[in-house]
Order: C-alpha cells, then sequence, then structure tokens
C-alpha cells in the first residue's frame, strides 16, 4: 500500500483552502511580511486561488494547475519580481506561520517547511 501524498495527511483540499486562506491573510495584515506583500497586487484573490491550484498537485492531489493553466514554470513565472533572500525568508516564515494556524501537524508541517524552503530558495534571481 503506498504511504499517504502530503496531500492528504495535511487533511485534503478543504485544509489546502485554509491554509492558503491563512497564508494570504497574514501576508496582507502583519508588517513582517510587507515586503512580500508589496510584489502582489492590491487584489490576492488571484494570487491565493493559483497557489491553491499549485499546492494541489505539489503536494500530490490533484494536479489542478497543470490541468487549468498549464505547466507552472514557476521560476519563469516569478522572474517578474525581484526575489532575494529577504522575499524567500518572508514566504517561508508566512507559511510556517499559516501551517501552524490551521493545525497541521508538527510533523508534517516540518518537512513540508523544508520543501517550501528549497521551492522558493530556488525561486531566488537577486544576489543577497
Amino acid at each position: 500500500m503506498p504511504e499517504p501524498t502530503p496531500y492528504l495527511l495535511i487533511g485534503g483540499a478543504s485544509t489546502l483552502a485554509r491554509l492558503c486562506d491563512r497564508f494570504y491573510e497574514l501576508m496582507d495584515s502583519i508588517p513582517q511580511f510587507a515586503t512580500i506583500r508589496a510584489l502582489h497586487p492590491p487584489e490576492l484573490q488571484t494570487a491565493r486561488d493559483k497557489l491553491f491550484l499549485f499546492l494541489s498537485g505539489w503536494l500530490g492531489g490533484p494536479d489542478l494547475y497543470v490541468q487549468q493553466v498549464g505547466h507552472p514554470m514557476l521560476r519563469r513565472r516569478h522572474m517578474p519580481f525581484a526575489i532575494g533572500e529577504v522575499e524567500r525568508d518572508q514566504w517561508v516564515a508566512c507559511m510556517s506561520l499559516a501551517m501552524e494556524s490551521v493545525g497541521i501537524e508538527e510533523t508534517s508541517r516540518a518537512k513540508l517547511l523544508a520543501a517550501f524552503f528549497n521551492t522558493a530558495d530556488f525561486m531566488r534571481n537577486q544576489p543577497g
């Protein structure tokens, strides 16, 4: 029997939706995340929806982003934005708070945080 995917371990679509909502609520309301908030348009719903679609497949659930948008091409899609260590670290910190806030279990949270850090670090296109 195959091991459950991170998608299933966190609780599937309902938890993922709450995670995406909480991530953008935190980004929008905590001054610590002002640098990454400034990279987004005033309206965050589109970004939230795309994060949900992407994370669904990335976590081993339905590959919604590919089905609805196409290949994620993460680096290419993020190239217009200056992303350095500060932006990476703010994004990861915001996601860490969001995961804790929605009640993702600690072991899953630790594994996801490492994977999120690696992906966020891959998005860097600025020195330092």
